[in-house]
């Protein structure tokens, strides 16, 4: 059900490094948004595939996670990302993509959760570093980056209280805690 994919996708950001994620699923992961929107019909996104532990220790450097996490310097060798999807804008094309960029994400996200697969969507990137690593030609830029793998971490839902703050935390046991908005606060009813 898609309501279960949609619980279940969570920010997975500390993997099993042992498990490495297969070339075939990155690309048919990338295939599934073939089928997603795109403003004006254009599709100007495209995607760089990392799934060898060189590429990926390449790609690593250039992230930074979890901005509320200010302990937290980012997964620990063992635990880190086995595949990456670098998503890419194609200024031949267009320079102004951002809701195909969500919106391709998010669907790239369901297909790996759907294959027992976990990730992390990463827009804190040094993109000028990445693109000169991946070798890009100057018209395609890097939006942002997708860390995947097979996920080590429980990630829970926490119904947002009054008053509480949204930052995301870990307890003593290492559970990744992500408080959420209750329904109520969502529907406008004027």
């Amino acid at each position: 059900m898609l309501r279960d994919l949609v619980v279940r996708n969570r920010s997975y950001r500390r993997f099993d490094q042992k498990q490495l994620v297969d070339a075939n699923i990155l690309e048919q992961l990338v295939e599934l948004t073939r089928f997603c929107p795109s403003g004006r019909n254009l599709q100007p996104l495209k995607y760089a595939l990392a799934n060898t532990p060189e590429m990926c220790r390449q790609i690593f450097p250039a992230l930074a996670w979890a901005g509320y996490l200010k302990d937290w310097d980012g997964p620990a060798e063992g635990e880190q990302p086995t595949a990456y999807i670098v998503m890419l804008e194609d200024h031949n094309i267009s320079s102004s993509a951002q809701w195909d960029q969500g919106i391709a994400a998010q669907t790239i996200l369901l297909g790996a959760v759907e294959k027992g697969l976990g990730g992390c969507i990463i827009a804190s990137v040094n993109k000028k570093m990445l693109e000169q690593q991946l070798r890009l030609p100057t018209h395609l830029k890097v939006v942002l980056v997708i860390a995947i793998g097979y996920p080590v971490e429980k990630v829970v839902i926490d119904d947002l209280q009054a008053g509480e703050s949204v930052e995301y935390w870990r307890d003593s046991e290492q559970v990744h805690h992500v408080p959420k908005r209750p329904l109520s606060e969502l529907i406008w009813r004027g």
